[in-house]
């Protein structure tokens, strides 16, 4: 008989009546709960009391399923509004999902269209969320991140600051809708512009080592933020440049300014210099390698074309004159094709304007590293996911790229206004325990899933919080009920029997 089983059908339908059952059992024990009446009338935030006016009943989507609750209510007649104090306990005030629920829309949110993060937790999480309703939870957790980035500069314990921190920086166009473009000029044979530019910061250690003493990322160490922001500012300015910024707050939360070796890389934007020299002074620079050699390789395609045998011998040697530190004869061979080719020509000035930057040989004894590569992922990672311009995607803000890129910080996850990027970057899902009044959790090397909430019952859900007073009697308590429902149904059954 268990060969003719529809086996994926049985599994799908007993997880579907167990999260049932256990839906009913936390609808009865909040509804048999009505401790959250306190008295006839509880302070509104106007400051004037409001007055009780019963109890309201409301669902909510959960992952378990639907759960009706019911809540007291209380009503002011000085400002005309109404309030569950339940709701805002549980991480349920203004909106029908449960903390759980909007956690996994911050997921889906932030790697794929709202559509498609729609089917995904209907197809993996058996929840029901209409894209529409996706789509608000996810930008209006983008807010909550994006205000709580700008606001929360924890720093780490001194104790973990590793020895080298390293700071990168850099800018890529993230695709976005035509009404987001009007007005802006770009690099289109027209002048239009089909991307804005998002810029990124990231901030990693690389205390490890390869077999061959090349300083390697340490694992969980990489943190990214994000956004469509401008690097610009003047001279007269009183305050820095949104992203410089950003940045500043990031370096903070990393204990970048506390680090006994600080090196900045990028790939020779003379804004990125800029925003390192005002704000992190003492700081090494470093150009990344692998931009400068191809500077070098675009320069053998334009004077020898790009399948040319002799123009890639030219890039080559070329290369290895840069690993082996003899900038002057780099400068040299670009010479000699500036006066016809004005791509050698810049080069050349590209080269000497950060021969400092591009002591390879003198970084490597020193066991740095020297190239940008985790920076770069981030980009790629953000244009990779990055919707089509006709999709539901941009919006004016600096929140709009926090969809495409993900995001964990060193204390709390952020993520702009899932239009904007408060990326860093998480890929374990099991980050330490985070502060109790952030609206997120921090993850790192991969996708940041903020959730809301501080108080036991959203503790509880949350599969990082397990040190919470009170756990242990609250799963018994979950436990026991489960075991009475399926007790009564067993005897329902045997007596129909």
């Amino acid at each position: 008989m268990a060969d003719t089983l529809d086996f994926e059908a049985v599994e799908v339908a007993v997880r579907r009546q167990a999260l049932r059952l256990a839906a009913r059992v936390v609808e009865r024990r909040l509804n048999a709960d009505t401790s959250d009446h306190t008295g006839p009338t509880l302070a509104c935030a106007c400051g004037q009391p409001a007055r009780y006016a019963g109890r309201r009943a409301k669902r909510f989507t959960s992952v378990l399923g639907e759960l009706t609750l019911e809540r007291a209510y209380f009503h002011c007649a000085a400002c005309d509004t109404g309030f569950c104090p339940r709701d805002r306990a549980l991480g349920l005030d203004g909106t029908s999902l449960s903390p759980a629920v909007t956690r996994l829309v911050g997921v889906v949110g932030a790697l794929v269209s709202f559509a498609e993060g729609s089917a995904l937790l209907r197809e993996l999480a058996d929840v029901a969320v209409d894209p529409k309703h996706v789509e608000r939870a996810a930008e209006a957790l983008g807010r909550e991140v994006a205000a709580d980035e700008r606001c929360v500069v924890e720093p780490g314990p001194p104790a973990e600051v590793t020895p080298t921190l390293y700071l990168g920086m850099d800018g890529t166009g993230l695709p976005m809708r035509a009404s987001e473009l009007e007005g802006r000029a770009g690099k289109q044979p027209d002048g239009a512009a089909k991307t804005r530019e998002v810029k990124l910061c990231t901030v990693w250690s690389a205390e490890s080592r390869d077999a061959d003493g090349t300083p390697v990322r340490d694992p969980g160490s990489v943190t990214y933020s994000a956004a469509l922001e401008s690097a610009a500012s003047r001279d007269t300015d009183d305050h820095p440049s949104d992203f410089a910024a950003r940045v500043v707050r990031e370096a903070t939360r990393r204990g970048f300014p506390q680090a006994q070796r600080r090196v900045v890389l990028g790939d020779g934007a003379l804004w990125i210099w800029n925003l390192a020299e005002e704000h992190f002074p003492e700081a090494l620079q470093i150009v990344d390698r692998f931009h400068a050699k191809e500077h070098l390789s675009t320069v053998a395609k334009v004077v020898y074309g790009v399948t040319s045998e002799l123009g890639r011998k030219w890039a080559h040697q070329r290369h290895l004159e840069l690993d082996a530190g003899d900038l002057a004869a780099v400068v040299r061979a670009l010479e000699t094709h500036a006066p016809a080719h004005d791509e050698a020509r810049k080069c050349g000035e590209y080269i000497q304007r950060n021969r400092h930057r591009m002591r390879y040989p003198e970084f490597e004894a020193q066991g740095l590293c020297t190239s940008t590569g985790v920076v770069e992922a981030g980009c790629c990672t953000g244009r990779s996911r990055a919707p089509t311009p006709s999709s539901r995607c941009a919006a004016p803000s600096s929140a709009a790229a926090s969809r495409t890129f993900g995001s964990a910080g060193h204390r709390s996850v952020r993520r702009d206004d899932l239009t904007s990027l408060s990326c860093r970057a998480p890929n374990r899902l099991s980050g330490e325990l985070p502060c109790q009044h952030r609206m997120s959790c921090r993850h790192r090397d991969g996708v940041q899933i903020p959730f809301g909430g501080s108080n036991s019952l959203t503790r509880l859900l949350h599969p990082h919080r397990w040190r919470v007073p009170g756990r242990s009697r609250i799963v018994a308590l979950l436990v026991d009920g489960l075991r009475r429902i399926i007790h009564e149904r067993s005897a329902l059954m045997k007596n129909a029997g």
